[in-house]
């Protein structure tokens, strides 16, 4: 919810300004006090809040005063701290000292304070009426959503006869077995299948159905399931219901199917009635909480629902369209055009194809249900659809509400980045801080909720386990969209009057906006304080917000448009990312944004040199430039105070040679190395070291041991010995990779205790590298995969790495013979061990495969024929 994601942007920024080391502006120490109570309170009170518009087009009232508050007391803090900021600027600039006045801060601040206040007392008046109201309110959207659509049960048959299977097994132990997926997957359905398949009607004693939901009765469940057991429940209490329908079910082969269970806290009040007296009973229930269903059993009992594939999605459509009747073939087409934007789940195909089944079959009406799918699913039928997902999203935490809404802000099937969602997430402000966990943890944390809630999809996984990318489907996209521009926690800009902006926090520029569309909206922004653009690269110009923090775009810049954009005197930004064609030196006014900046991400093909100001940025979190062209001066000298290292610098990608720079700044680039050691929650370094000077004070420095990646790009005379003693000590270092660098001894051998968060390693052309020595498979107790490339002389892999029980892939390129036949060993070696339930796969890739090579290959031992040159 939008008033939640306020709240907890504001309590960062006064959190930001009593925590900084060095702030801009001062708070007074009564008024954070009683700020700090009443954002509490509207905190806690969202919390637990069930609005009664969950189900309405119109925005609830209350959570928009509350927003419109909040952002009130936001833009009176940061007008006076850019005042300040530009102000002192100024001064600096003309050798002056001149000072703003703070008297008419406090005044503006404590305005804002009694009127956010009258909020709360509004909220304290009114809460045991809201409770009223919302109770009666869920009821008649409860019985809403209840009303029952058939679905045909179509390309279920696997997952249909696994089922059955599972309920009629040989197990004589009561077994619960959850339906896992997303709204509208088919879960109910699934379990409808089986509750009137002919098969358990004659295997079970005693069957009931009951459906749990959101808001459960735990009193009136359990009277249900008692009275169509077959017993009576008279006027009992929980106690005394729980012990009758133990009794009544003892003895008999039951299956209970509990459909739409949300809470763990449901099972935990029920599963004591369900008594286990070996005849093979059965509880099945449907949920979409992973996390729900992880607690209730195995994975090997958990039914989990795909989306349909095309000919299931196909068929379902056809028979919901046409029956037994033959699909006209001139609709066919088109027709499975419609199918595929419904994107295999079966609550859309069925929504759309009732609306087909009763419109005319001609093609230019066909036509325009295609342009229009989305909104006319999520318009059909009294919106059925969009309410059956919208129970997803209603039953959220108040804390995860807002990330689930922020998925609305990308394109329409597009691979979303988890770093990218990540690194907002945390610059929008509306995470809140849990113990001494980082945002970005958090932010980790929260993507996983969603994902166990099947609200976002994990599209890619790394060998490693590690999303490369999620996905959101179209409905729930949609849901995203309707929802937050509904509570105005952000505006798409389309072809509308532009008139709406003026109150808007978040602007989206989607890529089918044209450039002047965007050009006559960017006066109607003076509130932004996020602009963000996906995949529109049109998009070179930018709204004149002094609140701007969020600056995502993805167009390319021209010199002359990065010139006037003066983007390094935005003195409330928090997160740059810009792409750039041209060679430029960041300006020293990057230091206006010391006090706020976290993420800077700067793509181009040229260099760029940064003032020694960057690292007086306290709070940067992400330091990345494409390509490795990023000249990064030495730090301050020691003795000066005012330095802060960029001491919470997790991600720092695309440093280059310092040598050129050492010789301008500092007489050997000693400091610039030491600095490392001061980064202490870095966790992700891609350097390149390409003098022997600079290799030199890297052998010396010390390595900050919160790093979990390493990337390593060494001049050929780097000697590798002493420094993976250094990193093989890094207690978190899970992903590492070596490019060139030399063995001096021409054996690497490591040491027990190293390498033991490792998952994967790279060594790339470390020449003269002929014998690899592993005494125990210890040694990389977690390595899941090894790349070795251009190793010449290497002719063996240890044999106590086959024996890693992480380890699943292992990959050569253009390395010699002996090498490949040596993985060939370890294979076969493994194999005789684990037969069919190996899971390890090598792949070589080669410059030619030649006869010998092709009698290798197996379907786990693959070539491929790829010539370096």
């Amino acid at each position: 919810m939008a008033a939640y994601a306020a709240l907890v942007s504001l309590m960062r920024i006064i959190d930001d300004i009593e925590t900084h080391p060095s702030p801009p502006i001062s708070l007074d120490k009564q008024q954070v006090k009683s700020l700090s109570e009443i954002v509490t309170f509207l905190q806690e009170f969202l919390e637990g809040y069930k609005s009664p518009y969950e189900y309405s087009d119109e925005a609830d009232p209350l959570e928009i005063l509350i927003m419109d508050a909040t952002h009130a007391v936001e833009d009176v803090i940061e007008s006076y701290i850019i005042d300040t900021i530009q102000l002192s600027a100024a001064a600096t600039d003309d050798g002056g000292d001149e000072q703003i006045s703070c008297i008419h801060f406090y005044q503006d601040l404590q305005n804002v304070i009694e009127k956010i206040d009258l909020i709360k007392k509004e909220v304290t008046m009114e809460k045991e009426e809201h409770k009223r109201k919302v109770a009666s309110d869920d009821d008649a959207g409860l019985r809403l959503i209840s009303t029952e659509k058939k679905h045909l049960m179509i390309g279920f048959d696997d997952v249909l006869l696994q089922l059955l299977d599972r309920l009629t097994d040989g197990n004589t132990s009561r077994q619960i077995i959850p339906i896992v997926g997303m709204g509208g997957i088919g879960k109910t359905t699934l379990a409808k299948g089986a509750f009137q398949h002919k098969l358990i009607k004659d295997r079970f004693d005693i069957c009931v159905w009951t459906t749990i939901s959101q808001d459960y009765n735990i009193v009136e469940t359990l009277r249900e399931v008692l009275t169509r057991a077959g017993g009576s429940s008279s006027t009992m209490d929980e106690e005394e219901l729980k012990v009758r329908l133990h009794k009544c079910l003892w003895g008999w082969r039951y299956l209970i199917i509990l459909d739409d269970m949300w809470s763990i806290d449901v099972w935990d009040r029920l599963k004591f009635s369900f008594p286990d007296c070996g005849g093979g009973s059965r509880i099945v229930v449907t949920t979409r909480m992973s996390n729900l269903a992880a607690h209730l059993t195995n994975s090997y009992s958990l039914a989990k629902i795909g989306f349909l594939d095309v000919v299931s999605s196909w068929t379902l459509f056809s028979k919901i369209v046409f029956g037994e009747q033959s699909f006209p073939t001139q609709l066919e087409s088109i027709g499975k055009r419609i199918v595929k934007k419904c994107n295999g789940l079966p609550l859309s195909i069925v929504v759309i194809g009732g609306l087909m089944a009763k419109s005319e079959v001609i093609l230019e009406y066909w036509e325009q249900i295609e342009e229009n799918l989305s909104s006319i699913v999520n318009s059909e039928a009294d919106d059925y659809c969009l309410r059956t997902l919208k129970l997803s999203y209603n039953h959220l935490p108040a804390y995860l509400k807002p990330c689930f809404l922020y998925m609305g802000v990308f394109e329409e099937d597009s691979e979303i980045d988890p770093s990218e969602i990540v690194q907002l997430w945390v610059s929008e402000g509306f995470l809140k801080s849990i113990d001494n966990k980082s945002l970005t943890t958090i932010a980790e944390q929260y993507l996983k909720e969603l994902v166990d809630r099947n609200l976002i999809l994990v599209h890619k996984l790394g060998i490693l386990g590690n999303v490369i990318s999620y996905k959101i489907h179209d409905l729930l996209r949609d849901l995203s969209m309707k929802e937050a521009e509904k509570q105005r926690f952000f505006y798409v800009l389309r072809d509308r009057s532009p008139q709406g902006l003026i109150s808007q926090q978040r602007i989206v520029i989607p890529e089918s906006t044209s450039k002047k569309k965007i050009q006559d909206a960017l006066k109607y922004m003076p509130h932004a304080r996020s602009y963000l653009v996906f995949g529109n690269r049109k998009v070179v110009q930018f709204p004149n917000s002094r609140f701007l923090r969020i600056l995502h775009t993805c167009g390319t810049l021209y010199e002359k448009e990065f010139a006037q954009l003066n983007l390094f005197r935005l003195m409330n930004s928090r997160y740059h990312t810009l792409t750039t064609l041209w060679s430029f030196v960041i300006p020293s006014s990057i230091n206006y944004l010391f006090w706020n900046l976290d993420t800077l991400i700067i793509r181009c093909d040229e260099t760029f040199t940064a003032p020694t100001e960057i690292w007086k940025m306290y709070k940067l979190r992400h330091l990345e430039f494409d390509a490795w062209k990023l000249h990064l001066p030495d730090p301050p000298s020691e003795e000066d105070d005012d330095i802060m290292m960029m001491e919470n610098l997790e991600v720092l990608v695309g440093l280059k040679n310092f040598n050129e720079l050492n010789m301008r700044y500092s007489a050997d680039g000693v400091n610039y190395l030491r600095c490392l050691e001061c980064l202490s929650k870095l966790e992700s370094l891609e350097l390149w070291v390409h003098s022997t000077d600079i290799g030199n004070h890297l052998q010396k420095a010390n390595l900050p041991p919160s790093l979990k990646m390493l990337i390593l790009q060494l001049h050929n005379r780097f000697e590798l010995e002493h420094i993976l003693v250094k990193i093989g000590s890094l207690p978190l270092l899970e992903k590492l990779e070596l490019y060139e660098g030399r063995f001096e001894t021409r054996e690497w051998e490591t040491m027990e205790g190293q390498f033991q968060s490792l998952k994967s390693l790279t060594l790339h052309n470390c020449g003269d590298l002929e014998k690899w020595t592993v005494s125990e498979s210890s040694h990389f107790p977690l390595l899941v995969e090894l790349c070795l490339s251009w190793l010449h002389e290497l002719k063996e892999i240890p044999a106590e790495i086959g024996e890693i029980p992480t380890l699943r892939s292992i990959a050569l390129e253009w390395c010699n013979k002996s090498l490949v036949l040596a993985a060939k060993k370890i294979l076969e070696e493994q194999e005789d061990l684990y037969g069919d339930q190996l899971d390890l796969f090598f792949h070589a890739k080669v410059d030619k495969i030649d006869e010998a090579l092709k009698k290798l290959a197996t379907s786990s031992f693959k070539f491929t024929e790829s010539p370096y040159f």
